[in-house]
């Protein structure tokens, strides 16, 4: 028997995939559990239908990152801090910081856990940091550490 699935399964396939299972399996564990639903025709275009939305809406999400990196690469992110001599730091710049101070100066809300340090930034002076704004787009941003 042809079959849907609409979830994973383990050892039968992935989500959105047309297997054919046995009819004793279908009828009696995956339709009643709603793991599957029969493979009719109009269950496989409401199928393609629905995977076109998905790549449409992917594909959003995808330039609007891209747009989105394109505005984070043109600004320069001010974060003043306390220092010592020879311009180093009380203590160190996190992420956490500079995704605040980027909301404060540009307007542009990110996460902290987007924010990309190797480690914390510990001297005044101009870094880049990677922001992952989306798993296929990394934005350099600049991040300017002032004494004040």
């Amino acid at each position: 028997m042809k079959v849907i699935l609409l979830q994973d399964v383990k050892g039968s396939g992935k989500k959105g995939q047309t297997i054919n299972a046995s009819d004793g399996y279908a009828a009696n564990f995956l339709i009643p559990r709603k793991l599957a639903i029969m493979a009719t025709d109009g269950n496989l275009n409401a199928l393609k239908q629905q995977k076109k939305a998905e790549d449409r809406k992917t594909a959003e999400e995808l330039a609007k990152a891209q747009q989105m990196a394109k505005k984070l690469e043109a600004i320069t992110v001010k974060v003043t801090v306390k220092t010592g001599d020879n311009g180093k730091l009380f203590g160190s710049v996190t992420n956490k910081e500079i995704a605040q101070a980027m909301e404060e100066q540009s307007g542009i809300k990110i996460d902290k856990k987007k924010v990309v340090l190797d480690e914390p930034i510990k001297m005044t002076g101009e870094k880049k940091v990677d922001v992952k704004i989306h798993p296929q787009v990394t934005a350099k941003v600049k991040v300017a550490i002032i004494e004040g």
